[in-house]
């Protein structure tokens, strides 16, 4: 059996499994760094046809998505929308564990 770089394999996993390249990403966003976003928006999008690809589906530029996915982008709210519905995805909003933020009360 021929060996391969981690990275390719990874890719490939994403490719084949949408749900987990969802979970790696939202893994990334529980520490909130956006530098470390970026960097994984720009790992997945190659498992989805790489940047240029993904601009052409988004309707963006591809140099510009290119900085934009770099660990200095900072995209805006309407990008990421299109980036992300580009590969599949997309942005979701939940409410965080009673266990995590004690402060906010709990409702019923």
């Amino acid at each position: 059996m021929k060996s391969r770089p981690h990275d390719d394999a990874t890719v490939e996993s994403f490719r084949h499994d949408p749900e987990l390249a969802a979970a790696y990403l939202n893994d990334v966003l529980v520490d909130g760094e956006q530098e470390e976003l970026m960097i994984a928006l720009r790992r997945v999008s190659t498992a989805f046809g790489g940047v240029g690809e993904i601009a052409q589906q988004a309707e963006l530029n591809a140099k510009t998505l290119y900085r934009t996915l770099s660990p200095k982008g900072n995209p805006e709210l309407r990008s990421l929308t299109a980036i992300l519905r580009a590969m599949g995805l997309r942005l979701a909003i939940e409410p965080l564990a009673h266990d995590d933020h004690p402060h906010i009360p709990f409702i019923m």
